[in-house]
């Protein structure tokens, strides 16, 4: 978990961090903080009453950090793993070791991202963190409350609800490689029962990958995205809250490009080829709340949808070294996708002595993926659509005055279908399928409170992953459904929250054994696609603190302990067979996070202002990981570092900011071809720039 407090109390309230600044005076010792409130069980609790690890990172620390979109909060997430091509629509995230060593769908992701409580793929983890109070990183299964894809674990995402206080702020940066970014938000009363929140941010940037041909980056990425809420609350109550959201980003680009990497690395493709690569994001959601005597009836209805354009190539030069030809290969994708959700449940109000919810959940989904490739004459045409229902609960009940048991499960219904037809020059083939599946998730739990300040706990859970069909066939034998990946989780662990505020420390020890986890099998001469099962387990050990330690020092810190195998030899896999014992891939052993803050009034400034100093050092660290699951090559361990320097006069700031200050080469993935060569995308090198906030 991390916390924020960079500001005065002023300050904290309008960005939604409840903590107060701290050290501005000797006599700061004894400053007693609230116990931070999540919501990461469909309703408002402790932390530390939930029986399962989450970090938690606040609206501050994402500032802070410049955790700017979804991935790079989990990039900094100890843990959490993170393979991208660069695209908008690339991410496969995986949790102690947990995860798709491929993933062979869209919908085959095992994280799922809920964004004020609606689920989405996490295939939507370039969304930016516009105007988020908090987001919660849920590890271990979570099934239970979260439904389908959440084997791993969820990342629930709070935006900023609209208030009676008028309030909000802007922020504009820039910096070199053509960084740009602006934000602003405001909100405030209509009436007395009604108020809004608008938030909007524009950002873009050079890519940092250059063409060969032309000597320039090889796009801009830009991204927009703006979000609208409505909040009416007749009464104490009950209260219904509209958000309305929409997020694009143009030119992220899916690269390959041949290892080692150049200074600066390049790729050599005709100019314009993948400019027009776009993703739009829209969510609409309807949120009812009515509290009863009893127990709170909450109701979200929510509408989704993704539109995706994405061209991806091959530039001459790694087409020569794989296919032997100096040809440009581009292919195009596009897709859209359609997904309503509706859940109604009830559940316990916050405070109670017995923690409860229950619910049922209905959800459609349709969706198109179409591939087409010019130099071969194909076009794939690929439609999926689902429909799930469930029925979920989950308890917390007092055994003793020490001890408390919870019990969880939820009982799913899926039917999913299929239909595709390929073109090629000389043949036209369509086939339709059909896929059921019902199946149970949950957790069992028993915590003890050792003290006042200290909670241990242990959790048995059960996650799956549907089955489905795979994305990328190409002829009528690559849509043989792939199976359902199954996870058995074990986790023990502790959570202690000094009485005074200033210390939190909290561990635990897991072990996950996953069956039939999902590979796609690629045969890169004829571009067939096979989706392949394959068996894992992962051990391991986290530790994660906060300690405020005084005069405006405070220290956040995590560490990680992940071993990650496959566990059964895999066939049919381009690149050669997967050996049981191989490490899974992008999965560190160790992996790190330090970050120290410190805030402190000056007593002195030129013009006679008594300016906040506000600075913040971010320490990452990854360990060396393999690249592939046959384990031929690895990604290197780095160090990341990022520094943010900033002076705030009342309710502006001014700063400086550095991204990946010591100018570390890592990488974001990497794949190999025979007989030896390889292919992967390096991460942006050093960035400096400055900026400007201003709180109202």
């Amino acid at each position: 978990m991390r916390y924020s407090n960079r500001r005065r109390r002023i300050a904290g309230a309008i960005l939604g961090v409840s903590l107060p600044l701290q050290g501005l005076a000797a006599d700061s010792d004894a400053v007693q903080l609230d116990t931070l409130t999540v919501t990461s069980r469909l309703s408002e609790e402790s932390l530390a009453e939930i029986p399962f690890s989450v970090d938690v990172i606040d609206a501050g620390t994402l500032e802070e950090q410049r955790l700017l979109d979804l991935e790079e909060v989990l990039r900094q997430t100890p843990g959490v793993d993170v393979n991208s091509w660069g695209g908008a629509n690339d991410a496969n995230i995986r949790i102690r070791g947990v995860g798709s060593l491929y993933q062979v769908s869209a919908e085959d992701t095992s994280v799922v991202v809920n964004l004020d409580g609606v689920p989405m793929s996490s295939r939507h983890a370039a969304m930016a963190t516009l105007d988020v109070e908090r987001i919660e990183v849920l590890k271990g299964p979570q099934g239970t409350l979260f439904g389908r894809n959440s084997e791993a674990g969820a990342l629930n995402v709070r935006s900023r609800r609209p208030t009676q206080e008028a309030e909000g702020y802007v922020r504009i940066e820039g910096g070199e490689d053509g960084q740009q970014l602006q934000e602003a938000a405001f909100g405030g009363a209509l009436s007395e029962q009604w108020m809004a929140r608008v938030a909007i941010r524009h950002e873009g940037a050079d890519n940092w990958i250059e063409n060969q041909r032309t000597g320039d980056p090889l796009t801009y990425r830009r991204g927009l995205a703006a979000r609208a809420s409505l909040l009416w609350e007749p009464s104490a109550a009950t209260s219904l809250l509209l958000i309305s959201e929409r997020q694009q980003q143009d030119g992220y680009v899916s690269s390959i490009l041949l290892r080692p990497y150049g200074d600066p690395p390049v790729v050599d493709l005709s100019p314009g080829a993948v400019d027009d690569n776009r993703k739009v994001v829209e969510r609409h959601s309807l949120e009812f709340g009515q509290r009863l005597g009893w127990g709170q009836l909450t109701a979200i209805s929510s509408l989704t949808s993704a539109d995706i354009e994405v061209a991806k190539a091959y530039g001459t030069r790694v087409s020569e070294q794989v296919f032997g030809m100096p040809i440009e290969y581009v292919a195009t994708d596009d897709g859209d996708e359609r997904v309503f959700n509706q859940d109604l449940r009830l559940s316990s109000l916050p405070g109670a002595e017995v923690f409860w919810v229950a619910g049922l959940n209905l959800s459609r989904s349709r969706r198109t993926w179409d591939s087409a490739s010019a130099l071969e004459q194909t076009r794939y045409e690929r439609r999926f659509d689902t429909h799930g229902e469930a029925i979920y609960g989950e308890l917390t009940y007092p055994l003793a005055d020490a001890w408390k048991l919870t019990a969880g499960w939820r009982h799913t219904w899926e039917e999913k279908r299929y239909g595709a037809t390929y073109h090629r020059p000389t043949s036209t083939v369509s086939e339709r399928r059909r896929l059921s599946d019902s199946y149970d998730t949950g957790r069992l739990a028993l915590s003890h409170r050792l003290s006042e300040s200290t909670n241990l706990y242990a959790v048995a859970a059960r996650g799956y992953k549907s089955g489905g069909f795979n994305d990328f066939a190409t002829q009528i034998a690559d849509s043989e459904p792939y199976r359902a990946a199954t996870v058995d989780s074990l986790e023990i662990g502790f959570k202690h929250h000094a009485l005074d505020g200033r210390f939190d420390l909290s561990g635990a020890l897991f072990y996950n054994r996953v069956a039939d986890d999902h590979l796609l099998g690629f045969d890169y001469l004829t571009m067939a696609t096979q989706a392949v099962n394959a068996d894992t387990e992962s051990q391991g050990a986290e530790l994660e603190g906060n300690w405020r330690i005084g005069a405006g020092l405070s220290l956040t810190a995590g560490l990680s302990y992940t071993d990650a195998t496959i566990t059964e030899d895999v066939v049919g896999v381009q690149g050669g067979r997967v050996d049981a014992g191989n490490r899974v891939p992008d999965v560190a052993r160790w992996s790190g996070l330090v970050s120290l803050s410190w805030q402190h009034a000056l007593e002195s400034f030129p013009g006679g202002a008594a300016p906040l100093l506000n600075a913040r050092l971010t320490h990452r660290y990854v360990g060396e990981r393999p690249a592939d699951p046959q384990n031929r090559i690895d990604l290197d361990a780095y160090h990341k570092l990022d520094l943010r320097l900033g002076l705030m006069f009342g309710a502006t700031e001014f700063y400086v900011w550095g991204d990946n200050l010591l100018d570390a080469d890592y990488e974001h993935y990497a794949y190999w071809f025979p007989p030896d060569i390889s292919v992967g995308l390096p991460a942006q090198g050093r960035v400096l720039g400055l900026g400007v906030s201003h709180l109202f």
